[in-house]
C-alpha cells in the first residue's frame, strides 16, 4: 500500500503525479543545478518510470542515490530526509496513529515554493550577474599597454607597433564576448574603443584609408554606446584625417565639421577645426573659413591652457599650440599664403626642431613648397629641405611625409635641369623605393 510522504504530497499539490509530468520538471531541475553547480554530469540525469513509481509510492528501503537528492533537493526546496519520511501505512494503530500526524504535520507547513524561489538558486544568479572576467588588473594592463602604444608611436612607428595595438584589440572585444557587471563593461568598451582609434591613425599612416575608415567608424560607434565623447570625437577626428589623406577633402571637412557642432568647446575640437577642417578647407580654396577655423582653434587653446609644445601626433590630449600652428602653416600651404608660412614655420620653429622626426620632417616639407611658391622661388633651399625631410623620415615612412615629398617633386617640375631638383628627385626615388613607400604610392593612384 503506498505511504503517504511529503514527497507524494507536494507532487500532489504541483499536479505532477504522472510519470511524463514529474519528468518534464526533474530534467528541467537537474539542468538548471548543473549550470549552478558547474556539474554537467547532472544534466543527464533521468528518472525512469518505475523509479517514479517507487518514489512516488514510497516504495524506499534506502534513500535515492546522491546525485538525484541532489536535484529533488533543488526542485522541491526541502531536504529528501524529509521528503521521504512519514509512518507506514500499515495496520498497527500505532502506524497509523504516526502517519496521521505526519500528513497533519505536513499539511500545517508553509506552502511550497515556486520553482524559481529557490534560496539558492535566488543566490546563485545573483553571483553570476556581478561575476566578471575581466577583474581591475586587466584593466589596468590594457589601459597601461594603449598608453605605452602612444608614448612610443612617434620613434617606432605604425609597423613595429600595429601588432601590439591589435592584440590589445582583439583582447578587449574576447572578454566583451563574455559576461562583466556594468562599470567593467564600460570599461572594456572604453579601451576596445581606444584601441580601434590608435589602428586606425596607423593605417592612415600605412596608406590603408578604407581599414582606417572600418576602424575609426567601430570606435566611434563603441564610444557614442558608453557616452563617452572623447574618444568619440577623437575618433572622428581620425576619421577626418584619413579622408583628408585620401584625397576626399569635402568629406574632410564635413565629417570634422558634424564633430565640432556635436562639442564646440570640447578640448578635442581644436584638432578637429586645426587637422580636420583647416587642412581640407584649404585644399578646396575657401580662404575665410580657413582662418576661421584656425582662430577658433587658437581661442580654444587658451580657453583649455593646452601645452605650448607639440605634443604627441597620436596623443588622445588636445592639441598642444604648436601642433595647431603646424597645422595651421600646412593649410597655408595649399592657400599659398606664402608668407604666412614662413612667419608660422618660423614661430614654432625651436618647439618642432625638439619634436619628433615625423614633425620635423612634414614642417621642412610645408616650407620648402613655400619657398617654390614665392615670386622668386629660392630653389636651393627648399630642395636642401626636401632632403633633409627624407633623411629625418628615414626608413620609417609615413603617407603624410611621403605625398608630401612626392608634391614636391612635381612642383619642382619647371627646374627639373637645376642641379638641386636633381639631386631632390634622385633621393626621394631611393627613398620612395622602400615597400613601405610602394604601398602608400600603390594606394594613392
Amino acid at each position: 500500500m503506498p505511504r503517504t510522504t511529503l514527497l507524494r504530497q507536494l507532487l500532489q499539490q504541483r499536479h505532477l503525479t504522472t510519470h511524463e509530468a514529474f519528468a518534464a520538471q526533474y530534467d528541467r531541475a537537474a539542468e538548471r543545478l548543473a549550470e549552478l553547480d558547474r556539474d554537467p554530469r547532472l544534466a543527464s540525469l533521468q528518472v525512469s518510470p518505475r523509479q517514479f513509481d517507487r518514489w512516488y509510492g514510497g516504495e524506499l528501503l534506502t534513500l535515492p542515490r546522491p546525485d538525484a537528492c541532489r536535484v529533488l533537493e533543488h526542485m522541491l526546496g526541502r531536504p529528501v530526509s524529509e521528503l521521504f519520511s512519514t509512518g507506514n501505512d500499515g495496520d498497527s494503530p500505532h502506524d497509523r496513529d504516526e502517519e496521521s500526524s505526519t500528513a497533519q504535520q505536513a499539511t500545517s507547513a508553509p506552502p511550497p515554493r515556486e520553482d524559481d524561489e529557490n534560496p539558492l538558486d535566488i543566490v546563485a544568479r545573483a553571483r553570476q550577474l556581478t561575476a566578471s572576467n575581466a577583474d581591475d588588473a586587466t584593466l589596468a594592463f590594457l589601459d597601461s599597454s594603449l598608453e605605452g602604444i602612444s608614448s612610443r608611436y612617434e620613434q617606432h612607428g605604425p609597423y613595429v607597433l600595429r601588432p601590439q595595438a591589435r592584440q590589445v584589440r582583439q583582447l578587449a572585444h574576447t572578454l566583451l564576448d563574455g559576461r562583466q557587471p556594468p562599470r567593467t563593461r564600460r570599461e572594456l568598451f572604453r579601451l576596445a574603443a581606444r584601441a580601434s582609434c590608435l589602428l586606425g591613425y596607423m593605417a592612415v599612416n600605412t596608406g590603408d584609408f578604407p581599414l582606417s575608415e572600418a576602424y575609426c567608424t567601430e570606435a566611434r560607434d563603441l564610444s557614442r554606446e558608453i557616452g563617452d565623447l572623447d574618444t568619440e570625437l577623437w575618433a572622428c577626428g581620425t576619421l577626418s584625417f584619413s579622408l583628408y589623406y585620401a584625397g576626399r577633402y569635402d568629406e574632410a571637412d564635413a565629417c570634422a565639421s558634424a564633430a565640432v557642432e556635436r562639442a564646440p568647446r570640447h578640448g578635442q575640437s581644436i584638432r578637429l577645426l586645426a587637422n580636420g577642417r583647416a587642412r581640407a578647407l584649404g585644399k578646396t580654396g575657401d580662404r575665410r573659413a580657413v582662418e576661421q577655423a584656425i582662430g577658433q582653434a587658437l581661442r580654444l587653446s587658451d580657453l583649455h591652457e593646452v601645452p605650448v609644445g607639440l605634443t604627441s601626433c597620436i596623443s588622445f590630449e588636445p592639441y598642444g599650440r604648436a601642433r595647431t600652428l603646424a597645422n595651421a602653416v600646412t593649410s597655408h600651404v595649399a592657400l599659398r599664403n606664402t608668407a604666412q608660412v614662413l612667419r608660422d614655420a618660423e614661430h614654432i620653429d625651436d618647439l618642432v626642431e625638439h619634436s619628433s622626426s615625423w614633425s620635423r620632417s612634414l614642417v621642412r616639407l610645408d616650407v620648402a613648397t613655400a619657398l617654390l611658391q614665392q615670386r622668386r622661388p629660392d630653389i636651393d633651399h627648399a630642395m636642401a629641405l626636401g632632403r633633409e625631410a627624407l633623411r629625418l623620415c628615414g626608413d620609417t615612412p609615413i603617407s603624410s611625409v611621403y605625398q608630401r615629398s612626392r608634391d614636391l617633386h612635381e612642383q619642382a617640375g619647371p627646374w627639373r635641369d637645376h642641379p638641386a631638383v636633381r639631386d631632390y628627385g634622385d633621393e626621394f626615388r631611393t627613398w620612395s623605393s622602400q615597400p613601405a613607400a610602394l604601398a602608400m604610392a600603390s594606394s594613392a593612384s
